[in-house]
């Protein structure tokens, strides 16, 4: 029976290689905590230190005590089995911990106004009293355009308010 070997340790040229390399450019990875600024967890770590990588705030620096989270509203698309909520707030994260679906399939960036109108768009789906509608073809596709290039509906809610945040200044 042949002994099992034991995997080799990268040469000291790579390792070396890749110390210089992320010196300059970092690695992705999780940020320890969420960003202060947008909320985001995906960072860039550099040997100074972590940046969000999606609104570049250095990870341990204090928020201006004007810096607060700006307003983006979204009407947001949740589904629990054939039935599609359509609803808005100015704090998905918050309102979405309050429901009970299955999954989160899109963000739209608007506010009441533009619920009201997917309301109507969708009546004569909706489920009577509630901001529920059944699965239809004319919402699934709208809700296929709303995810068309988007791998994650919360990354694009955090790009729009790291947006928010860079038109302050």
């Amino acid at each position: 029976m042949p002994v099992p070997r034991r995997p080799r340790s990268p040469p000291r040229a790579l390792l070396a290689a890749y110390d210089f390399v992320a010196r300059d450019v970092g690695v992705t990875d999780v940020l320890p905590t969420p960003c202060p600024a947008c909320g985001s967890r995906l960072g860039v770590r550099y040997p100074s230190g972590w940046l969000c990588a999606v609104c570049e705030w250095k990870l341990g620096d204090a928020p201006d005590g004007e810096l607060t989270a700006p307003r983006v509203d979204v009407v947001y698309y949740v589904r629990s089995a054939n039935t599609i909520k359509i609803g808005t707030s100015a704090n998905p994260r918050g309102r979405l911990a309050q429901l009970h679906f299955d999954e989160l399939l899109a963000f739209e960036r608007g506010d009441r106004l533009l619920e009201r109108r997917r309301h109507k768009q969708f009546a004569s789906h909706r489920i009577a009293g509630s901001e529920w509608f059944t699965a239809n073809e004319a919402l699934e596709q709208h809700v296929s355009a709303l995810r068309a290039g988007v791998d994650d509906p919360w990354g694009l809610y955090h790009r729009w308010v790291s947006e928010a945040i860079a038109l302050r200044y």
